[in-house]
This record gives structure tokens, sequence and C-alpha cells, in this order.
């Protein structure tokens, strides 16, 4: 795993954190970096990204909070160098796949599901483009 603390994260709210915080890493692979509680609401969680530097991080969803965004309407894009073995991995676990493992014309091998709050999340090789 990367030990290099990420420099940008993504951010979700959950109407369920600790059972998506459970999915993410028991389907998908994350590794959970921290995790504070507040009573029933998981006020802050952070997941490591083991591939590479990205991070997430996500709560219990407050309605009308300063920084609140409905629950299950995020999109994000993940780099992994093995596809196959993780779609193997979240398939085996009853993942939603919107989107069946395949190649891509502009040269990626990736898929796309659909986590238990309805957020979407593709997994593939395709890196970006490379810095200017």
């Amino acid at each position: 795993m990367n030990t290099t603390n990420p420099t940008v994260w993504s951010t979700l709210q959950a109407v369920d954190a600790p059972r998506l915080i459970d999915y993410y890493v028991e389907t998908f692979g994350f590794v959970l970096a921290a995790r504070h509680d507040d009573g029933d609401t998981v006020a802050h969680a952070e997941l490591l990204w083991p591939e590479g530097s990205g991070g997430l991080m996500l709560g219990t969803h407050k309605p009308g909070g300063e920084w609140s965004r409905q629950p299950g309407t995020a999109g994000t894009y993940v780099v992994t160098t093995d596809p196959d073995a993780l779609y193997e991995r979240v398939t085996a676990r009853g993942a939603d796949v919107t989107r069946p493992l395949a190649d891509t014309d502009y040269g990626s091998r990736e898929f796309g599901v659909r986590d238990p709050e309805g957020n979407l999340w593709s997994f593939g090789t395709y890196p970006g483009a490379s810095a200017p």
C-alpha cells in the first residue's frame, strides 16, 4: 500500500455509514485508516485505496448541515492494476454490477458497480492523462 497521504479526497455521506464502510472494506478492498463515531453515527471515517494515493472520507448524513449532500448521488473512478481479480472479488460478494468487465475503445479494462446507497463506482486500468 502507498504510504503517502492522499492530497485529494472524495467525500460521501451515507444513511447507514457503518454498513457502507464495511461494504467498501469487504467488497472493494479499501483499508479503514480512521473512524470516529458519535453515538450511533459515524462523525468521520477515512478509507484508503491500497493501490495508490487515493482516499475516501465519509460519515453519517446530516440533513441541513453545512456540508450536507444527498447520499447515493456520487460517482467515482478508481484505478486498479488488476480489474479481473477485483471484478471476481466484487461479484463473489454480490455487488450490483452496472457495467460488466470489458475492454474499452480507449484502452482500459473496467467495470461499474452501484454500492448499497446508490453511489456509482467504476474500476479500471485507465490512469488518466499524463500531466502536461
